[in-house]
């Protein structure tokens, strides 16, 4: 798991692909030679126009209530060189989160529609259970259909309703918050949930409790086990307890781990578990997520790796009650995305832009100042606001995303008005605001990032598809959801996405049209590299299976360097010492390949 730090609670959407649109007719920009800015600003002012901008070359200014062309008519002055609408600019992402409070709405994060669970009906009736082992479900969340939940302690753990930390609520949350009109939504909406609580006081727990727990899972009757954990090493016992659960015909999914390196976590790297990886909300991987090899002992096996990806960066979903810290801001009533500093409190007023805010501003009192980062700290920034008579701060980035800042802990903070951050892609629109609307609070809904959060995803869309189809087997809708996943990342499989993001409504529709058993397989080469010396120089023999065609494409370090005949072996030399990758496709194809494998010299 990797948490951002009881994340403040991004509530509004960042508009989806808004390459830009108009901004409130009554804002421009006005070109000028700075040296007659001086009387051009003073003209504005005269003219009724409030300056939000003094920048090089030009201000923008806002005249209420008039059009462009009507600030265009009273502004003729030689010394202006062009006065042009100014336009809105968002930030650009694939997907994102419903705007809103979840405290007060329900509210479908990002990985819901990414993954195309909204597009899919959850069937309530195929009896599906999926077995979360973490830290427990605090029953302090409403937005859970309890009548369907049951659970497990484990020796030293306490009781699995009351949490050992948030993680356990939030990765629930992401698998089956009910569709009730607030808080979040879940892939599988009130799917029925055993929990097993297996993390002790100190938050960890050991192997044998893992295998136990698959056992518990079991004899509770759950269809899939969703393990948002793992560790170093293997053992055969652990191993054992999830191979005989898959056997039995469910479905078995691990976080591939956080630390965005080629180490193999366990319970994900054993076959018999499906790996998860994470992605964020424009399908770009997580960069911390981990991406082991696909080859393990000398074999290649897509077992052994990464095999799909979910939404895992910045993930909404449950906390237990009043453990998430919130912030919400709209201007001029839009909502925007914004990050909590330390101060509670809300504030609604008119707003004062105050530069970088390095001294104290009279006319600041009764508003909300606005305010760039930068020069000083965000502490003296929102200290100035407040003995300015400000009510409020809006702290906006200087470089592209989110501000997340501190005003201090403790007796270090000496401030008391709301303060929260904005994005800088924000930052036009937030200026061109005449009033602003800012609250800080707790929640019981809030951010996390990591596999851990990955993980429940696909376990939910797992969840959701294999209602629909509950002939299935465990491993039948593993298939099916590697089969459909969305490529991302490099062309064709690869270690860090695996097939790619999961699909809900491709999988479902998969399903539908080939059956459980799915349609003709793509095929799985396998790939094995040894090292040879031969006259004192250095080769490479590579030995494949499962290739369909009559000749193949050898790559090496990622660039292809022979095509040849399908006849399941070659040798690659002479080479100079170093680390060499591999991969063995079928000719002309960049999809039907082998996974990579790395070899020392």
């Amino acid at each position: 798991m990797k948490i951002n730090k009881l994340n403040p609670l991004a509530l509004a959407t960042l508009l989806a692909l808004g390459c830009g649109s108009a901004a409130a007719a009554d804002r421009v920009i006005i070109q000028v030679d700075n040296a007659n800015k001086g009387i051009i600003t003073a003209l504005t002012k005269q003219l009724g126009g409030e300056v939000k901008v003094d920048a090089d070359g030009f201000i923008a200014a806002q005249f209420n209530g008039r059009s462009v062309d009507d600030i265009k008519g009273i502004l003729k002055n030689p010394h202006i060189k062009l006065i042009e609408e100014d336009l809105v600019r968002k930030p650009m992402a694939l997907f994102n989160d419903d705007a809103g409070d979840p405290m007060q709405q329900q509210i479908t994060p990002y990985a819901v529609y990414q993954s195309q669970a909204n597009q899919v009906q959850f069937n309530p009736g195929a009896g599906m259970k999926v077995c979360v082992i973490d830290s427990g479900l605090d029953q302090s969340n409403p937005d859970f259909n309890w009548g369907s939940i049951t659970g497990d302690n484990d020796s030293g753990t306490g009781n699995w309703n009351v949490n050992g930390g948030p993680h356990g609520t939030h990765v629930a949350g992401t698998i089956g918050a009910a569709d009730n009109g607030f808080g979040v939504i879940g892939m599988a909406p009130g799917v029925a949930m055993h929990i097993i609580k297996v993390f002790n006081a100190e938050g960890w727990g050991y192997s044998s409790d893992l295998a136990f727990a698959a056992q518990k899972c079991k004899n509770a009757g759950s269809n899939i086990i969703s393990m948002s954990l793992g560790g170093g090493g293997s053992n055969t016992t652990e191993s054992n307890a999830f191979k005989t659960f898959t056997d039995g015909g469910g479905l078995v999914l691990a976080a591939a781990g956080n630390d965005g390196n080629n180490v193999r976590s366990y319970p994900a790297g054993y076959p018999s578990v499906m790996m998860i990886g994470a992605n964020d909300n424009n399908n770009n991987i997580a960069d911390f997520s981990q991406f082991p090899s696909c080859t393990l002992n000398g074999q290649t096996n897509e077992t052994f790796c990464v095999e799909a990806t979910a939404g895992g960066v910045d993930t909404l979903s449950t906390y237990p009650a009043d453990m998430a810290t919130s912030a919400t801001l709209s201007a001029n009533g839009t909502p925007y995305a914004t990050s909590a500093m330390e101060n509670p409190g809300s504030a609604s007023a008119a707003t004062f832009f105050m530069g970088t805010a390095e001294s104290i501003n009279s006319g600041a009192a009764g508003k909300i100042c606005m305010i760039d980062r930068g020069v000083i700290s965000f502490h003296d920034k929102v200290k100035n606001c407040q003995n300015s008579g400000g009510v409020g701060a809006i702290l906006i980035n200087n470089t592209a995303g989110m501000l997340y800042g501190t005003l201090g802990e403790g007796s270090a903070n000496t401030t008391s008005i709301p303060a929260v951050g904005a994005a800088f892609e924000d930052r036009t629109a937030l200026l061109a605001a005449t009033t602003v609307s800012i609250h800080i609070g707790t929640s019981d809904y809030g951010l996390m990032s990591g596999t851990s959060m990955a993980t429940p995803a696909v376990a939910g869309v797992a969840a959701l598809v294999w209602s629909n189809h509950p002939s299935c087997t465990g491993t039948q809708i593993r298939n099916a959801l590697k089969a459909t996943a969305k490529d991302a990342g490099a062309a064709g499989k690869d270690v860090y996405f695996g097939y790619g993001i999961v699909q809900a409504a491709a999988a479902h529709q998969y399903l539908t049209t080939n059956g459980c058993a799915g349609g003709t397989p793509t095929p799985d080469i396998s790939l094995t590299l040894k090292s040879v010396k031969n006259k004192g120089k250095s080769y490479v023999d590579l030995t494949w299976a499962s290739a369909t065609t009559s000749s193949v494409d050898l790559y090496r370090n990622n660039v292809k360097v022979l095509t040849t005949a399908n006849d399941g072996a070659h040798r690659d030399g002479p080479l100079n010492r170093g680390t060499y990758s591999y991969k063995v496709c079928e000719a002309a194809s960049t999809t039907k390949c082998s996974a990579s494998a790395s070899i020392k010299l």
